[in-house]
């Protein structure tokens, strides 16, 4: 039997990177997955088609997860379409870097509602249906400048490290109802997004992280299948490093 096998699993901002490889990682052990997006265009259409084809069910909900009423909405449609909702990852976010005493009010708000206000908004909208269930597996993608913070990225640091404090005390209100919440803390990840760096700045990167190497979005979601199934079935409100030793 598969991991994840008879699972529903809802993974926001998958269309690509880290939410699309988690996406294919949870279908690949069996979860029917539900993912959103901002817009469902052909990007997003050609991964629900990467999903579908491990034989499982797979669909992709156009969503704005910052805004509270439009979550409410769309997990409501995921429940019709779905039945239950078992695993859900909190993986929507951006960045608006620049140092402090440059950024605007906008740069701030933007970074802290996608990142961190879109997890409140999933989690109160799928904590009655888990409840219900009594069982299921939260996820909150964080970072490692969430715990070490970084010069440039004040409002990043401080959406993420908000990340694992919303998951620690959310493991802490719904243990007894045999939900369980954790984060993830990713180094540096090689994504489209760090592949536009030059190589000088990459390497440098590498010279900083034990194993010399970045991560690949694979990395992180072998993580996620850990803490999505039943072999994390005691494991609540801890942040996993999948950053090649970065922060030891």
């Amino acid at each position: 039997m598969k991991l994840l096998e008879g699972k529903v699993a809802v993974v926001t901002g998958a269309a690509r990177g880290i939410g699309k490889a988690i996406a294919l990682k949870f279908a690949s052990e069996g979860a029917d997955v539900a993912f959103t997006d901002l817009n469902i265009d052909d990007n997003a259409k050609a991964t629900e088609a990467e999903i579908a084809a491990f034989g499982v069910r797979a669909k992709g909900y156009a969503s704005n997860a910052a805004n509270y009423d439009d979550t409410h909405n769309v997990v409501a449609e995921i429940m019709k379409d779905f039945g239950r909702i078992d695993i859900l990852v909190n993986n929507a976010g951006i960045t608006r870097d620049g140092l402090m005493m440059r950024m605007d009010e906008k740069q701030w708000d933007m970074v802290i509602n996608v990142n961190l206000k879109s997890a409140f908004n999933f989690i109160h909208a799928v904590t009655p249906i888990m409840m219900r269930q009594k069982g299921g597996s939260i996820i909150n993608m964080a970072s490692v400048v969430g715990v070490s913070g970084n010069a440039g990225q004040s409002n990043y640091s401080a959406s993420k490290a908000g990340m694992i404090g919303l998951a620690k005390s959310i493991a802490k209100e719904l243990g007894s109802r045999g939900i369980r919440a954790n984060a993830i803390a990713p180094g540096f990840i090689i994504t489209d997004m760090t592949a536009q760096l030059t190589e000088e700045v990459r390497d440098a990167w590498a010279k900083l992280i034990p194993l010399r190497r970045g991560g690949t979005p694979e990395d992180v979601a072998n993580v996620a299948t850990f803490l999505a199934s039943d072999l994390s079935s005691y494991v609540t409100g801890q942040v996993i490093h999948c950053c090649g030793g970065m922060n030891t």
